[in-house]
């Protein structure tokens, strides 16, 4: 271990810094946040360090360095383009036993600057020890995506009640398990989902219980949006539910490399339907995430898309709701949003759609008609999931309440992942288009069709499958 890695209090702390650009007001900028009392020697400063300085904030000390400003200071950072300067500070330093940091000098730091994730009064620091910056800011990256924005908050209300659990769990061992248990239950999810003051009464919550020796975690479930397919298009805080789950219930829509994500000693049920295929029944699946969350249990629902998005989400909350279990909802990019951008046609254009209507193919045996006649008028878009069955009723409706026959229509199967298809052609060849298209595949009607050839952008566009069509001719 090269450096040591600690955390220094610089809290009312002299700091000294030696230049005035860019660089050094990035180093000022960290100092400032963890409270030292900044001084600083350069000919000149970076508009951002004169604003400081007028404002107070920073001591312009000098223009030149003299050996005696580093008598009474904790640290110093050298951050000049004049090499020759930066070693005199350095060689100084040295002398006095005051730590030191020349900013791209590594034999010249007697202390580094790690990468830093802040979630303050939690904070994490990543150092390659000077060898590869790039690597640790990398790493640096990584990890603010995985560590919640919230952690800063769950450990300052944590912070206010440690006193009070060191007094009622009288073990190391009990206070060990109840703060693992708090922070995978239930309060890291109100905290995350700022409700700080129901945060607060179910941290008491769980001291009481624990007190009393009832040491049983409260389940929860989160319904979670996938995304269409692209395991990119996956929420950071989908990603981060996902890593905390116990249990995951997940539909068929649901890519293997999602899955993949999930946490690895994580329970995984497939709960998908497929039209023609041996599936789940929805009771069933209502059934078992009121039943595994009974049982404590951190339970992901796990929806391809969006699901409150003709996913059936918001009836399975009704039943959690019912049977009192705490929820959450992560929302999800949805197949008409994803697939649509994927496949270069825009949902709305200036020129061809003022509005779009989402629809889905899969309706109730016992619901009312659709609107044919308002969904046949002409610069909208309709976006119609799961229609692939009903590909000749949509298109003999819609033609017949007005809809021009020849108005373009695109069939997106398998949207935003590798092996995404798209086919095009017109409204009265709808049908021929659905034949073939593999499962899953997004209907979409309206002119903005026509962009698909122009801006057309992911995967091999020369799979891209264009059905005949009549030519058009614009007299306008």
């Amino acid at each position: 271990m090269d450096y040591l890695p600690i955390f220094a209090d610089l809290k009312q702390r002299p700091v000294l810094v030696v230049g005035g650009g860019e660089v050094a007001a990035r180093k000022v900028d960290l100092l400032l946040r963890a409270g030292a009392e900044v001084r600083i020697v350069a000919q000149a400063l970076s508009a951002e360090l004169e604003h400081q300085h007028l404002q107070g904030h920073v001591d312009w000390l000098a223009q030149n360095f003299v050996p005696e400003q580093l008598d009474d200071v904790f640290l110093v950072i050298a951050a000049t383009d004049d090499s020759a300067l930066n070693a005199e500070v350095y060689a100084e330093a040295d002398k006095r036993r005051v730590l030191a940091n020349v900013v791209d000098d590594q034999p010249r730091c007697s202390f580094i600057f790690p990468s830093i994730i802040d979630r303050s009064p939690l904070v994490v620091a990543v150092s390659s020890s000077g060898q590869a910056p790039v690597l640790a800011r990398m790493l640096r990256e990584k990890l603010e995506a995985l560590l919640p924005a919230s952690l800063g908050q769950m450990a300052e209300l944590a912070g206010g009640l440690r006193g009070k659990v060191k007094q009622r769990l009288t073990s190391i061992g009990s206070r060990r398990r109840f703060w693992e248990k708090t922070f995978n239950g239930r309060f890291a999810t109100l905290v995350a989902n700022g409700q700080v003051e129901q945060a607060q009464q179910q941290l008491e919550q769980n001291l009481t219980a624990f007190a009393q020796g009832n040491e049983g975690a409260q389940g929860e479930i989160a319904l979670v949006g996938a995304g269409p397919g692209d395991v990119g298009l996956l929420t950071l805080r989908g990603l981060q539910v996902m890593q905390q789950a116990d249990v995951v219930l997940y539909d068929h829509l649901v890519s293997e490399e999602t899955l993949d994500l999930v946490r690895r000693d994580a329970e995984r049920i497939c709960v998908g339907k497929r039209a023609g295929a041996h599936s789940v029944i929805q009771e069933e699946t209502n059934r078992l995430l009121v039943e595994l969350a009974q049982q404590g249990k951190r339970v992901v629902r796990l929806k391809g898309g969006d699901p409150f998005i003709f996913g059936r989400g918001g009836e399975e909350l009704q039943v959690a709701a019912a049977a009192g279990i705490p929820f959450q909802v992560v929302p999800g990019v949805t197949a008409a949003a994803g697939a649509t951008a994927y496949a270069g046609i825009p949902l709305t254009h200036r020129d061809h759609a003022q509005s779009v209507t989402f629809i889905t193919g899969h309706c109730r045996d016992d619901e009312d008609g659709l609107d044919w006649a308002a969904l046949a008028r002409a610069r909208q878009t309709l976006a119609i999931y799961m229609g692939t069955m009903k590909a000749a009723d949509i298109s003999r409706n819609l033609i017949a309440h007005g809809r021009d026959a020849d108005t373009p229509v695109a069939v997106i199967s398998r949207g935003t992942r590798a092996d995404q298809q798209v086919q095009t052609g017109t409204l009265q060849q709808l049908e021929q288009l659905t034949r073939q298209a593999p499962l899953p595949a997004l209907l979409v009607i309206g002119e903005v069709v026509e962009l698909h050839h122009q801006i057309a952008w992911f995967g091999h566009q020369s799979q891209t499958a264009v059905a005949v069509r009549p030519a058009v001719v614009n007299l306008a």
